[in-house]
Order: structure tokens, then sequence, then C-alpha cells
């Protein structure tokens, strides 16, 4: 029915002199590779759709069964559950720590060999920031200091 233009690769279709909207609707129709990723979209789809149902259903129906076991044997669990929560919060924060820790060192012993560990040029400006506002915090403190020293002096002459 469509002979393909061994030129432009272009896909030729009778004219149909009808109508123009049996035209436009073959103008517009789906080829069959977009036609089966529409149906593969389709079935997916209604598969996942299905599971979601499935497994909401399944657990409204566990929480309704063991809702009163939870209940009744909650005097039991809940410190049991609290202690678990405890031990396991101060486990994960001790190996936190100790990451971090290794970490830090891994990275202060990269700075001082001086293999240029990844943020170590902003500590170099820092560094010289910090000694240059030192610096000028002397020299002014140096200047005032001997100007108030000499006003104390003209204050109190015999002192």
């Amino acid at each position: 029915m469509t002979d393909r233009n061994a030129v432009s690769g272009q896909i030729h279709r009778p004219s149909d002199d009808r109508s123009p909207f049996i035209r436009n609707l073959r103008h517009h129709s789906l080829n069959s590779t977009q036609l089966m990723g529409i149906m593969t979209l389709i079935i997916s789809g209604a598969i996942l759709l299905l599971l979601t149902g499935v497994t909401v259903t399944v657990a409204v129906v566990g929480f309704i069964l063991f809702a009163p076991v939870v209940i009744l044997t909650s005097p039991i669990w809940v410190p049991i559950g609290t202690l678990l929560f405890v031990l396991v919060a101060g486990f994960v924060s001790v190996c936190g720590s100790g990451l971090a820790a290794a970490a830090a060192v891994s990275w202060l012993y990269k700075y001082f060999k001086g293999l240029h560990p990844v943020g170590s040029d902003r500590v170099d400006y820092a560094r010289s920031r910090i000694a240059d506002t030192a610096s000028h915090v002397k020299d002014y403190a140096w200047e005032y200091g001997g100007y108030f020293q000499s006003k104390v002096k003209d204050a109190a002459p015999g002192a």
C-alpha cells in the first residue's frame, strides 16, 4: 500500500481525494513503532496500577489484623523500640564522627605534605587574610598606643 522513495527515504502514500478529513487522518496516523510504544505504556501502566492496588489492600488488611496484637504487646515493644533506637542512633553517630575525623586527618596530612587537597587554596587565602589583619591591628595599636601614652603624660605630668 505504501511505496518507499529510494532517493529521499520518505514514505509516499497514495493521495485520497475522498475527503480532507481522511487525508488529514492518514497524515497524522501513527506508525507501528509509535503504536507499539503506546501499547507498551498502557499495558505497563495498568500492571503497575494493579500492583499498587494489591499493595495498598494487603497493607490495610495487615494493619487491621495485627493492630490488636500490637496494642496488647505495646508495653513490651515501646521500651525495646526506644532502647534499639538509642543504640542504633549512637552507633551511627559514632561511626559518622569517626569517618569525619578520618577524612579531616587525611586532608590535613595531604595539606601539610604539600599535595594541595581540595580547598587548600581557600585555606591559604584565609591564612594570608588573617595574617594581614593581625599586622594591621598591630600597626594600629602601636600608632594609637603611643598617642594615648603621650596624652596620659600630658594629663598627669608627674606620673
